[in-house]
């Protein structure tokens, strides 16, 4: 077996493929860049070397100086997990020369398979249902539009060598085609450095489903059941399931069938996964194959059993599966959900900074947390935003959901905005539940973007109770107090007043054995737990049931998250809470003015000038964060005073880039 095995990757994929090397006794080498210096993965890896500056395109693709790492540390194996080179064919031949073994496919594979033209036409050949489209790369803009009229709108115009939903765009007509494939272009170019763009039918009301394969160098190839990856937003996956509630047994096997005559059209070895658009007849058409490792892969590990990292590394070393097509056995259903720093009441702007604060749920049996972040870490702006894949599983599907529910109450994230509210009403949307899914569905539930709204508190009495048996204990504790002048001694009420959203709540709270007993609407909540003061996490059970509600003081509010909801509450006595009625409302700054950079990133475009009369809806500015292009537009007409940044500039979030007059 490999001794020494280089993650030629960061985050949390990193992290994931060390934990696995380590249980098969094999060291570690991680790379970084100086802004990863003190990143989770590299304080888990044996040895680890800087390899360049921020940029990606300066270090984790940087081909030349990882295999130079390899040859000096004398590497056995890579290890490229996802994205930056995991599918770069000239990366696996140059570790190739170097005497150095890819844990992944043979290069013929991923030269094949990368190309989506190329994976279009090979997957014809091989038998596999495809999407009706024009397999030749578009030469421009204009040229994109010609074409897509022949095809028929709506059209999907795709990086020939994209993935993660970059370089995609959904076009309905000749404007959104024309911009859409600029815009899928440049993503193109900046994430994988090539800008080649095709087109095909978009299928309405799609389903995404995927089928794991497996193939060792002895020519046995096999599939692992599948992966639902519908839930997405802009073309990136949010929520997977393993299996999927859709497909019955029939189309479960002809999907896997004509996975593995794909597989083994290119003599595809490793772990694989062919991707497929499911209509609502459930006829399938191939999407891709990404030669790699996905992303959600924990859920076909948690039906299955199998460590699928492991397996990779087996084959890579020329061992034969260890097991046949039908020794594969699913077993429950599985489900992560990609919890991400980003701001879903902002338009799911990207947040860069500090982990003030970092408690992911302990992981069980049932629970299992992805993760390459660390309280006290730095989420970078030079990456994906991601902070952690949380997985979980259950006998049922209702099970899996009811454990996913429980371990985002206890997902506890500060310092930079996160997604677990969106996460958390996704889990609860009536179309989750009844498992009716579409590509399409988190756009037409939420039109004009996710709200506070939208996670409003199914039982927020629960939450009234629970924040006035926290308040009572700090009160009681107050009094208790040594010190205190005789005859004065601080005296602490039963009755108070609790203020939810300028709406007041009387309530009576009386401690008790183990507790507190919250008399509210006429109804008695029994509070039990044994939370301490400055605990993040109050675990204990109202009126029996068992609760995990996030806790947070802040002056004078209690700031409480419970299944995606975060409500501020103030506990008050009567005569406070009648003065604060009478507080003046401070008025927020008018910033109307302004073209603000709704998110941290680098100013790519500036598109107007000073004196230069603007129209609403016109683009003003492009923002990249993340590899992902943010087009930034005037609300409505006016004229530019002042030019406030330039093209090149990182820019803070709200940091003014244009004055109107």
């Amino acid at each position: 077996m490999f001794k020494k095995i280089l993650i030629a990757n960061r985050g949390e994929i990193a992290c994931r493929v060390m934990k696995t090397a380590r249980r098969m006794g094999i060291r570690t080498v991680a790379v970084f860049s100086e802004a990863d210096r003190y990143a989770l993965h590299v304080s888990l890896a044996d040895e680890a070397v800087c390899i360049g500056p921020p940029p990606s395109s300066a270090s984790y693709l940087n081909i030349d100086k990882i295999v130079q790492v390899c040859r000096e540390l004398s590497v056995d194996a890579v290890h490229p997990g996802y994205g930056f080179l995991s599918e770069n064919a000239t990366f696996a031949e140059r570790l190739a020369e170097a005497g150095v073994a890819f844990i992944g496919p043979n290069v013929h594979a991923i030269r094949s398979m990368g190309d989506k033209i190329t994976s279009k036409r090979l997957a014809q050949a091989a038998g596999v249902n495809t999407v009706p489209g024009h397999a030749d790369i578009i030469p421009s803009a204009s040229e994109a539009v010609v074409i897509a009229r022949e095809i028929g709108y709506p059209v999907m115009l795709k990086a020939t060598a994209g993935g993660g939903g970059k370089g995609m765009r959904i076009a309905r007509n000749d404007d959104e085609c024309h911009d859409g494939f600029e815009r899928a272009s440049n993503e193109a170019r900046s994430s994988f450095g090539d800008e080649r763009v095709f087109i095909e039918k978009f299928i309405e009301e799609p389903r995404h489903i995927e089928i794991q394969v497996l193939a060792d160098k002895q020519g046995q190839t096999i599939y692992l059941g599948e992966r639902e990856c519908s839930l997405q937003r802009r073309h990136q996956k949010v929520i997977e399931e393993a299996p999927s509630p859709f497909l019955d047994e029939q189309t479960r096997a002809a999907m896997g069938e004509q996975a593995v005559a794909l597989a083994r059209a290119v003599s595809y070895e490793s772990a694989g996964t062919v991707e497929f658009i499911v209509g609502p007849d459930r006829q399938f058409y191939f999407l891709e194959m990404n030669t790699r490792l996905q992303v959600e892969h924990p859920v076909t590990e948690f039906v299955t059993g199998l460590d699928l990292v492991e397996l990779m590394i087996r084959v890579a070393y020329g061992e034969p599966l260890p097991l046949l097509q039908a020794d594969v056995k699913l077993n429950g259903w599985a489900i992560e959900a990609r919890v991400y720093a980003e701001d879903p009441f902002r338009g799911f702007l990207p947040s860069v900074g500090r982990l003030v604060r970092y408690l992911p749920p302990a992981e069980t049996a049932a629970v299992r947390v992805d993760t390459g972040v660390f309280e006290g870490g730095e989420v970078s702006l030079h990456y994906d935003p991601m902070i952690a894949k949380l997985i979980t599983h259950g006998a049922t599907r209702e099970q899996a959901i009811a454990q996913m529910r429980e371990a985002l109450n206890e997902f506890y994230v500060r310092g930079v905005s996160h997604n677990i509210s969106f996460l958390a009403a996704l889990i609860e949307h009536p179309r989750f539940r009844a498992g009716r899914l579409s590509t399409n569905m988190i756009a037409e539930e939420y039109p004009d973007g996710f709200h506070p709204s939208d996670v409003i508190h199914d039982d927020p009495a629960l939450l009234i109770a629970v924040a006035g048996a926290i308040h009572r204990r700090y009160m009681d504790r107050a009094a208790g107090i040594s010190g205190q002048l005789p005859g004065y001694e601080r005296v602490v009420i039963d009755q108070w007043v609790i203020v939810v959203n300028n709406e007041r709540h009387a309530v009576d709270i009386r401690p008790v054995e183990g507790g507190h007993d919250v008399l509210y609407n006429g109804q008695c909540y029994e509070v039990r737990s044994n939370w301490q003061f400055g605990q993040p996490l109050f675990k204990g059970t109202v009126n029996g049931d068992s609760v995990c509600i996030q806790v947070e003081r802040r002056n004078m509010h209690y700031r409480l998250f419970h299944w995606g909801s975060q409500v501020d509450i103030m506990v008050l006595t009567a005569r406070a809470a009648e003065l604060l009625a009478c507080m003046p409302v401070k008025t927020p700054p008018d910033t109307s003015k302004f073209l603000l950079s709704p998110m941290p990133g680098l100013l790519t475009q500036l598109l107007v000038g000073e004196g230069q009369d603007v129209q609403a809806s016109q683009d003003l500015a492009v923002v990249e964060a993340m590899k992902m292009e943010n087009v930034l537009r005037a609300e409505r007409d006016g004229r530019v005073e002042k030019v406030l940044a330039q093209v090149g500039e990182t820019l803070a979030v709200d940091q003014p880039i244009l004055k109107f007059e």
